[in-house]
């Protein structure tokens, strides 16, 4: 967790906070501040990941190329949301801090697209 936490912290206007239980990175300031990476450590299922929004498709694409890496994660995966595992060595943490990126980009405005 501490890694994905540097990453998420790395990028500009963010602040990390507890929501429903669990880390919770934020970004934007104020009210306008919205989640981008939301840690999910066994609190819904049996496995340890986190959760953020993708482009278009993303999640669709990441989902079937990789199944035992990235799922449809509840309560926000029919918005695009995709799970990504931590649990499963070795973590390609390349691909992380992309994933990472982009969900802050889109939530921000700042323009990502896909790169699955």
């Amino acid at each position: 967790m501490e890694r994905l936490r540097a990453v998420c912290l790395a990028l500009p206007e963010v602040d990390e906070r507890v929501s429903h239980g669990e880390p919770t990175w934020f970004a934007g300031a104020g009210r306008r501040a919205r989640v981008f990476v939301m840690l999910a450590d066994h609190h819904h299922d049996d496995r340890l990941a986190f959760w953020c929004p993708a482009a278009a498709g993303a999640q669709e694409f990441l989902v079937a190329e990789e199944p035992e890496l990235f799922f449809r994660p509840p309560y926000v995966g029919h918005r695009g949301w995709v799970g990504v595992r931590l649990d499963v060595p070795p973590v390609d943490w390349e691909r992380v801090e992309d994933l990472v990126a982009d969900a802050h980009a889109l939530v921000t405005g700042g323009g990502a697209g896909p790169r699955p």
